[in-house]
């Protein structure tokens, strides 16, 4: 089984301030839900961050630390940030969007996924716990740049 969730935010900033700190490797623990730490392990042909550029994150899901690698596969800076696994323990695709809007920037979080083992058992309620931490990983990302 696979999961296949997403999660969305009216944030009132324009998309180019939200993109720029959430783009950004280095605010990875700040503002996403389970991550201690996130470092650029590769850096993209061209160097620095971009296309083809590797994050190693360590993080705690359901009690469980999870080491894993994303390289990016699509960066279009302020309205898209693509990234697939391409180490750790199941395969992922997070997909972040930001897209313009009279109100601010409309955010979304998209995070696909299958899993082995352990994770195919719990994926009903892996998919409930990833909806849940993207929605507050949006939350934690406005309050975080509009200071409320």
């Amino acid at each position: 089984m696979t999961i296949d969730v997403s999660a969305e935010r009216m944030v009132p900033l324009p998309p180019e301030r939200v993109a720029e700190y959430a783009m950004d490797w280095r605010h990875d623990a700040e503002w996403t839900q389970g991550i201690r730490t996130a470092e650029l392990t590769r850096e993209a042909d061209q160097g620095g961050f971009g296309v083809g550029a590797e994050v190693t994150r360590t993080a705690y899901f359901l009690g469980r630390r999870i080491d894993y690698v994303l390289r990016v596969a699509a960066y279009e800076p302020p309205r898209l940030l693509d990234m697939v696994s391409v180490a750790g323990p199941m395969p992922m695709h997070v997909t972040y969007t930001f897209e313009p809007d009279p109100r601010g920037t409309f955010a979304r979080i998209r995070v696909r996924g299958g899993g082995g083992g352990f994770y195919r058992l719990a994926a009903p309620v892996l998919a409930r716990q990833v909806r849940s931490s993207i929605g507050k990983d949006l939350r934690d990302l406005e309050h975080r740049l509009t200071g409320q």
